[in-house]
C-alpha cells in the first residue's frame, strides 16, 4: 500500500478527538450503508456509515462534495481511503470528508489490511463452533436433536461467520454464534430455575431461533439484506428452516408447532418483528433470554470500543440513551 496508509487514523482514533473540531485526518474504511436521501433544496446526497474493526461513524455527502461521485460509484461494501477534518454533529462525530478513493485490489491484497478493517467477536470463532455443537450434542429428546442439526447441516457455513445484526447487537463477524452461544449459556444457567419450561425444547429454540439470518444477510465486509431477508425477514425464514428439518427428522406435530412458535415469537413484539406473542412457557423464556442478550451485547461492545477517558458512550438506540461507561468504584 502507499506509505499514507502508515499514518491512517482509526475510527477509534478519532474519535479520541473529544469533540475538538477541525483534526485533519486520513483513513481507510469500509461503506457499511449508503442510503441516497434528498435535501430541501431537491438536491440528492448521502448518508454514510463507514467503519474499521475498532467502530464506525455516520457523516452526510453532499451532492456538491468533492467525495460524492466516488462514493456513488463506490457503493456499499466498498473499502475507501478518504482524507477530511474532524467534525461533531448532536455530540457525534460526524466528518467533513475532502478527498476519496476506492483501494484496488492489490492494495487490499497488503498483508493485515483487511484485518483493521473487519470487525470479529471477541471471543475465538472456532471454540464458540465447538461449544456451540456441544449445546446441540447435549439435547436428550431423539428427534429435536436430529432436527436442530439438520438445519445446521444446511445452513452452518453461513450461520458461523455473520453478524446478528446490521448495526444494532452483535453486529460483526461471528455475531450470531456468539449471540447464539451466549443464550445457549445463560439458559442453561437459568432453566433449573424455571422447571415449567421444558428444557430440551428452550435449548432447542434459542439454538435455531435466529437461522433465519443466514438467509436474510449477506456480503463480506458490509452486511445488507437479501432479496428474500427484504422480503420475508429472519423470522418466516428460521421457520421454514426448521419447519422443511422437523418434517424431515419426523418430529412429532406438537413439538414441531411449538419449536415454530418459539422462532416466529422470539422477536417478542409485533414492532419488533415477531408474527406472534409467545404464547408457551418455552417461546417467552426465549424472547426474554433473547433480550437479555442483545441488551448486553450492546453493552459489551460500547464498553469494548471506549476511550480510556470516556464517561458515557455515544447514544446507543437500542438502549434509547448512552451508557456509563466508568467502572463502579470500590
Amino acid at each position: 500500500m502507499p506509505e499514507a496508509a502508515s499514518n491512517c487514523s482509526t475510527v477509534r482514533d478519532l474519535k479520541a478527538h473529544d469533540g475538538a473540531n477541525g483534526q485533519l485526518f486520513t483513513s481507510v474504511l469500509v461503506v457499511r450503508k449508503l442510503a441516497t436521501k434528498t435535501a430541501s433544496n431537491g438536491n440528492p446526497y448521502f448518508s454514510a456509515e463507514l467503519g474499521d474493526r475498532t467502530g464506525s461513524f455516520s457523516c452526510t455527502i453532499f451532492g456538491d462534495s468533492p467525495v460524492f461521485e466516488v462514493f456513488k460509484a463506490a457503493g456499499e461494501g466498498a473499502v475507501v481511503r478518504v482524507e477530511g477534518k474532524v467534525e461533531y454533529y448532536q455530540n457525534r462525530l460526524s466528518p467533513r470528508l475532502s478527498k476519496a478513493s476506492v483501494l484496488t485490489d492489490a492494495e487490499l491484497a497488503a498483508p493485515g489490511l483487511l484485518d483493521n478493517l473487519v470487525e470479529l467477536a471477541p471471543e475465538n470463532a472456532e471454540a464458540l463452533w465447538t461449544e456451540f455443537n456441544g449445546f446441540i450434542d447435549a439435547l436428550g429428546q431423539a428427534e429435536l436433536k436430529a432436527t436442530v442439526r439438520a438445519v445446521f447441516d444446511e445452513i452452518g457455513e453461513t450461520f458461523r461467520w455473520i453478524p446478528a445484526a446490521i448495526s444494532m447487537h452483535h453486529a460483526y463477524r461471528h455475531g450470531l454464534l456468539e449471540h447464539t452461544v451466549h443464550m445457549a449459556r445463560a439458559a442453561r444457567a437459568l432453566l433449573p430455575l424455571y422447571p415449567e419450561v421444558h428444557a430440551d425444547l428452550a435449548m432447542a429454540g434459542i439454538l435455531v431461533h435466529d437461522t433465519g439470518k443466514a438467509i436474510e444477510y449477506e456480503g463480506a465486509l458490509a452486511t445488507k439484506r437479501s432479496r428474500r431477508g427484504i422480503l420475508q425477514g429472519h423470522v418466516v425464514l428460521g421457520y421454514q428452516l426448521v419447519r422443511k428439518a422437523g418434517k424431515k427428522c419426523k418430529l412429532g406435530d406438537d413439538l414441531l408447532e411449538r419449536l415454530e412458535h418459539i422462532v416466529l415469537s422470539h422477536q417478542g413484539e409485533p414492532e419488533w418483528g415477531a408474527a406472534v406473542y409467545a404464547a408457551t412457557p418455552e417461546a417467552v423464556f426465549v424472547s426474554m433470554v433473547d433480550n437479555l442478550d442483545a441488551k448486553l451485547g450492546m453493552v459489551q461492545r460500547a464498553l469494548r470500543q471506549a476511550n480510556p477517558d470516556d464517561e458515557f458512550s455515544e447514544r446507543l438506540p437500542g438502549l434509547n440513551g448512552s451508557l456509563l461507561i466508568s467502572p463502579p468504584e470500590e
